[in-house]
């Protein structure tokens, strides 16, 4: 027979305790009731719980001391807060002091037993095994920096915590996301990514909400919006800072009540999710400025993720070169190839102002332009401007001397950012090779100096590859 639940209930008003016992029982969940700061400890002592509600205020203390305390004597126990409606700054505090969640006074039955549900399911006794098996695919690097990260993340996992990520372009805010959710117990759930800053304003409110068939010009059907579609699991909101003011508020009610209303429609409907978000820019400077609410920003800024750059991860260089030469060698069907020493020092001497999406891009561009076993100097060197942290002896000065002029040459920055600059550029150059000989692709690539393979790839990579397979 399967053992009942056993939940530790600790606040000081006996008729609140007794209707919570009586709610749960007829769940099938076992409850212990405490009434002071000192009762709780000595029930925690002497028995094994399976989760734990407290209240804030207790004749002898509070609730984030027994917070605190749990969090030192049974890590492994889910301590969720039961707060005044409306007191968002204590309920935060309590998660940042190791709250697994919080309760809004009085209690709705069915997020009461949303809660308890994902506390039993909390991945307490196999987390380090799904930890490493998780990270091994999707935190590659042994730095300190990202052992530190791993330990933030073991911790984070357990909790509902709302999660923000900063970090530079190109760090893996979005790959850091997705590993908080598959360590979390909302694992089984959907994993829902928004980039604030590519859905166009007056698109926005449907995007995220839904709307019904005929609230708008246009809406010839019902729609699910992408924060329902998290119900269950988590929501990632990159780039939040572009979310202009009044989508602002709306989000807000959607984190903080978990509830949303579609465009057009007269009712709000329940939603269940986990909310990360992630941001380049500084937010509170943000605040400051007035160009975010400061009471979003104090609700989706409670847990802290701060990705390092690249170029602060030492080795973790190297490591990561190997993994995307084995990845993108399956994906293109071909042998791994080998970076030559002189190719791993000159990664190292890197500035990496894109960070790991950069690394990638160079290293799939090496791939791209060796036509043997190794990628050496030769083939790094053709990848786009790059600003080194340190010159090597090995490297010639040609190329980035010569990409420095063609930049100083422009005399302004380009608007549509460097990366797609340089595409139109190569797209350029390509469709001119094309012309000149008469589509002969063959004849095409010996004049651009790159093997026939290489030119193939730039072609399908800009849709220009008209040819079957």
């Amino acid at each position: 027979m399967e053992q009942q639940p056993l939940v530790l209930l600790v606040d000081d008003e006996e008729d609140l305790c007794t209707l919570m016992q009586m709610s749960l029982s007829r769940l099938g969940i076992k409850t212990h009731i405490a009434h002071r700061l000192e009762q709780a400890k000595r029930l925690l002592t002497d028995n094994r719980y399976d989760a734990c509600l407290t209240d804030l205020n207790l004749p002898d203390g509070n609730g984030l001391q027994l917070v605190e305390w749990i969090n030192q004597r049974f890590p492994s126990l889910p301590v969720a807060v039961l707060t005044a409606y409306g007191n968002m700054e204590i309920a935060i505090a309590a998660l940042k002091a190791g709250a697994f969640d919080f309760v809004s006074k009085p209690i709705n039955q069915k997020h009461l037993e949303q809660l308890l549900q994902k506390a039993f399911n909390q991945p307490i006794g196999n987390l380090n095994s799904k930890e490493e098996s998780l990270e091994q695919k999707l935190l590659i690097g042994q730095s300190l920096p990202i052992q530190q990260l791993r330990i933030t993340l073991n911790k984070i996992a357990r909790s509902q915590a709302p999660v923000f990520i900063t970090g530079e372009s190109g760090t893996g805010k979005e790959v850091i996301a997705n590993l908080v959710h598959r360590l979390s117990n909302r694992n089984e759930g959907p994993f829902i990514a928004i980039n604030c800053g590519a859905i166009p304003t007056e698109l926005m409110e449907s995007e995220l909400f839904g709307h019904k068939k005929g609230s708008f010009t246009g809406a010839t059907q019902d729609k699910q919006g992408l924060i329902q579609s998290a119900h269950g699991g988590s929501l990632f909101l990159d780039e939040v800072a572009e979310l202009p003011l009044s989508m602002q508020v709306k989000l807000l009610r959607a984190v903080q009540e978990k509830r949303i209303r579609p465009v057009g429609s007269d009712t709000e409907i329940d939603v269940d999710f986990r909310v990360i978000s992630a941001s380049h820019q500084d937010l509170e400077a943000l605040v400051q400025q007035g160009r975010f609410r400061q009471d979003l920003f104090f609700r989706i800024h409670v847990m802290d993720l701060v990705l390092p750059p690249l170029r602060e991860r030492g080795n973790d260089i190297i490591l990561l070169a190997h993994h995307f030469i084995q990845k993108i060698s399956h994906e293109w069907d071909i042998a791994p190839k080998q970076l030559t020493e002189r190719a791993k020092n000159f990664l190292l001497s890197q500035y990496y102002p894109g960070n790991v999406r950069e690394l990638r891009n160079i290293i799939e561009r090496a791939i791209t332009l060796s036509d043997d076993e190794k990628i050496d100097l030769p083939q790094l060197q053709s990848a786009p401007l790059r600003y080194p942290a340190a010159s090597s002896s090995d490297e010639p000065e040609e190329s980035t001397t010569l990409r420095s002029d063609i930049l100083l040459a422009s005399k302004k920055l380009p608007d549509e950012g460097l990366e797609l600059y340089l595409e139109n550029i190569e797209k350029d150059i390509l469709m001119n090779a094309l012309n000149l000989t008469h589509w002969n692709r063959t004849l095409a690539a010996k004049k651009l100096g790159m093997s026939f393979r290489s030119l193939r790839y730039r072609l399908k990579k800009f849709g220009l590859d008209t040819e079957e397979e």
